[in-house]
């Protein structure tokens, strides 16, 4: 198992290039199979979880073309051979539970695995189901198995969401898009990836309004074509590297980075101290001299502050000069960085949702270990910035969401060395 050896106190100067979404790139891939015609996705991030997911689309029957180390995937579903997902790979990545939406809308009826993932706490899916219900399908679980139909096509219907959850907004509006009727999605997530996601779907044909919004009105048509599409820059991966260099020093430029919708995070980072600057190239991250000023933060759905680079900017104010909070109201159980934080003398308690962070002056090296994705680069910021050696083992998390990461910041200054444990 790969781990990576990082040593600390060097600033970060340069240009980093930021990726494809990876959490609109595997619902864009999802989306192929509404589609009888060829779907070309550009910008792909070259990750362990997009590669994964190609791999499901090929046992459903879909011609996927995307040679190693290329950012251009092709994908066609002329003929869907199988309607089952199964759990052996579904378990893997919770995004792969998102094809049962469109097998469900293109075939009539669909079988796939209740979804696995990371140790974030509880993500149920019952959202998805319940709007799958209302608009019509017969949903049985049996055996750790969706079993979804509705053989006479899917219906129109209004959706309200409990909560604005991303995954079922994706899931329901791509559904819908072959439905018979009008869908309305009230409460919806209004993540930009959600905009991205419309945006191809509208390109196929689809008839979708309100995206970004908290209502979403889909007419349903009765087929969609291919299309070509270019996947949207990664705000998470850009925000991970702007919380890298607040935490070392440096003067960076994002470039392609999305500054509008990364706007909770630059505000945060100014307040912090950090200089952030919004350029025609993208975005250009600058700390010097001082030590960084404690900030709270109050994670929420979007627009508001994203619970994936909660980790990054709890890593980040750790060596801030006073005493910051955060508050996650997204997911339970995602604090399971703080005791690996603190392992390299950081101060961090945490109590229900809230982790309280004093600040310390410097942090020590030291062997870790990433228990999820955004977890995981949380240790590479706290490495980065600390005294001496640190090796975080468990890497593979790493590789789910960061495209080329010690490239990326060996480029610009950083000594980070992939090895075996």
């Amino acid at each position: 198992m790969d781990n990576l050896t990082i040593k600390g106190g060097n600033p970060l100067n340069g240009t980093i290039r930021i990726s494809g979404a990876k959490n609109s790139a595997l619902k864009l891939m999802a989306a192929a199979l509404l589609t009888d015609e060829p779907v070309e996705l550009r910008n792909m991030p070259n990750l362990a979880d997009s590669r994964f997911m190609a791999r499901l689309l090929s046992t459903l029957g879909v011609d996927v073309y995307w040679p190693q180390n290329e950012n251009v995937c092709r994908l066609s579903a002329a003929e869907i051979t199988s309607s089952i997902a199964p759990y052996d790979l579904v378990r893997k990545m919770r995004a792969t539970f998102n094809v049962l939406g469109p097998l469900l809308a293109r075939m009539g009826h669909a079988t796939v695995s209740l979804p696995g993932g990371c140790a974030i706490g509880a993500r149920p899916v019952n959202f998805h189901l319940e709007a799958f219900e209302a608009m019509g399908a017969d949903i049985l679980i049996e055996q750790g198995y969706v079993k979804a139909a509705a053989l006479r096509g899917l219906k129109g219907a209004v959706i309200d969401l409990p909560f604005p959850s991303v995954g079922a907004t994706e899931h329901t509006m791509m559904a819908a898009t072959l439905a018979q009727g009008v869908t309305t999605i009230n409460n919806a997530a209004q993540e930009p990836e959600i905009v991205d996601i419309a945006t191809m779907l509208k390109a196929m044909g689809a008839k979708i309004e309100g995206e970004g919004t908290s209502s979403i009105r889909i007419e349903g048509v009765e087929k969609l074509k291919g299309v070509t599409h270019s996947v949207m820059p990664d705000r998470i991966e850009a925000g991970t590297y702007a919380m890298a260099v607040a935490a070392t020093g440096g003067n960076v430029l994002l470039e392609a980075a999305p500054a509008a919708e990364m706007t909770s995070l630059i505000e945060h980072l100014k307040a912090a101290g950090v200089k952030v600057s919004v350029e025609n190239e993208g975005v250009r991250v600058i700390r010097n001299g001082s030590r960084l000023k404690p900030v709270d933060v109050d994670v929420q759905p979007h627009p508001g502050f994203a619970t994936d680079l909660q980790a990054q900017f709890m890593a980040l104010m750790t060596t801030a000069d006073g005493t910051s909070t955060i508050t996650e109201n997204i997911f339970e159980n995602r604090y399971l960085h703080a005791p690996e934080l603190n392992r390299f003398g950081a101060d961090i308690r945490v109590q229900g949702k809230v982790a309280t962070i004093h600040g310390v002056e410097t942090l020590k090296g030291a062997p870790v270990m990433a228990t999820d994705l955004r977890a995981s680069v949380s240790l590479v910021i706290a490495g980065l910035v600390a005294e001496g050696e640190t090796v975080v083992n468990r890497i593979y998390h790493l590789d789910r969401g960061f495209e080329k990461l010690e490239e990326k910041l060996n480029a610009c200054g950083a000594s980070v060395v992939r090895g075996s444990e």
